[in-house]
């Protein structure tokens, strides 16, 4: 019973001590396995300064460089059409016919006025030259010859005023024939053969409008031009090389217009209701794309800053206040928490008008790592990310 006493408990000794071994052994091994600790990683950007066109983009509506509605200035029935609707006309080209048969009556019967009146008039004259003789030897009486005279003048006024009677006759016969007043593209025509017209009436005939080049109208905010001033006279921005602003266009489905076009207007009142200033761009138009009360998008080019401080959207949040923020590197590689005032988006970056200077590392990448006061490890934004060394297997190790 002793031997066996002795033997147990030396049994149980001896497991313990393994027991204890193998703890040691494995906790040797996971501490092996943990990779060293270190400061987090972080992309990072240096701000420098660099050169960047500023624009600005507006809805506006297309409207032609030149637009006619043409109306008769004499009544009577449409005789003919002589145009193809949706057609180029050019200017002079005979449109519609109006029935000439009372405008040829009068004018005709101006004329016979004219030569009745010129007919009296050669007599009078002859009578007043007589006259004009015959009172330097008081063959005549004074007043018979102020009487001649008097008629004389009359005659002659009867004659201008029968001229002018002419004249305007012919006008109004030459007004029969419908003509375009300028070259363009013609639309549809509102009235049919047979159809009866009057002068000067409120509904045009049909609509010429000229498409080689079009307006493009835009609305501006007047604080925003404002604020433009502000910009160029504090030397933050300065004034494209041109002596007019370049404008591009963006169309309705998206698509770019491939001819630019210049700013030739800016109106000089505010629109008291909208607050917003018309300016005008002129766009050459050669294969006509851009048609009349088309919706666009204008891009204006309103200047150039040269020491455009630029950081992109990514990397700036909002505080409780709702100021922007980032998160730079500063000394001893801590995080640091910087306040900075933006101006406008430029494509997917911000214009930073105060908060940021050259040289600045503004953090892009890892912001969920870094904590404001906290070491990091800088790299360059979109580098590859630092490899992290394999566990090594345990039966390896042995």
């Amino acid at each position: 019973m002793q031997i066996t006493y002795k033997t147990t408990l030396l049994a149980g000794c001896g497991i313990i001590v393994i027991s204890m071994l193998l703890s040691g052994c494995g906790k040797k091994d996971s501490a092996g396995q943990k990779p060293p600790a270190g400061p987090p990683e972080v992309g990072v950007v240096t701000i420098q300064p660099q050169r960047v066109a500023l624009t600005t983009e507006l809805p506006g509506r297309t409207t032609p460089l030149l637009i006619a509605e043409v109306r008769p200035q004499v009544g009577g029935i449409i005789q003919k059409r002589l145009f193809s609707e949706g057609s180029d006309v050019q200017a002079g080209q005979l449109l519609y016919q109006i029935d000439p048969a009372v405008y040829q009556a009068a004018f005709a019967s101006a004329k016979a006025a004219q030569a009745r009146a010129e007919a009296n008039l050669n007599t009078v004259r002859l009578k007043e030259e007589r006259f004009r003789d015959l009172v330097k030897i008081n063959a005549v009486s004074r007043q018979d010859f102020d009487d001649a005279h008097a008629t004389f003048k009359q005659a002659e006024a009867d004659v201008a005023s029968t001229v002018a009677a002419v004249e305007s006759a012919r006008i109004n016969l030459a007004y029969t024939r419908v003509t375009a007043p300028i070259s363009g593209r013609i639309g549809r025509s509102t009235v049919t053969d047979g159809a009866l017209v009057t002068a000067s009436q409120s509904a045009a005939l049909a609509t010429i409008q000229q498409l080689g080049s079009m307006y493009v109208d835009v609305a501006q905010s007047s604080s925003d031009l404002l604020k433009l001033k502000q910009n160029v006279a504090s030397g933050m921005m300065k004034k494209g090389g041109g002596a007019q602003a370049r404008v591009k266009l963006v169309l309705e489905d998206g698509s770019s217009y491939p001819l630019p076009g210049s700013l030739k207007f800016s109106e000089v009142t505010v629109d008291p209701s909208t607050g917003s200033i018309t300016l005008r761009a002129v766009f050459p138009n050669p294969k006509q794309t851009l048609l009349p009360g088309m919706f666009v998008r204008a891009i204006l080019e309103e200047g150039i800053n040269e020491k455009a401080i630029l950081v992109s959207q990514r990397g700036v949040t909002r505080n409780p206040k709702g100021e922007a923020m980032v998160l730079v590197v500063g000394a001893e590689e801590k995080v640091e928490p910087r306040p900075i005032k933006v101006v406008r988006t430029v494509g997917d970056n911000w214009l930073v008008s105060d908060g940021l200077k050259a040289g600045d590392r503004v953090i892009l990448e890892g912001l969920q790592r870094a904590r404001p006061g906290t070491q990091v490890k800088a790299v360059p934004f979109g580098s590859a990310p630092a490899a992290i060394p394999a566990a090594v297997p345990a039966a390896a190790k042995k």
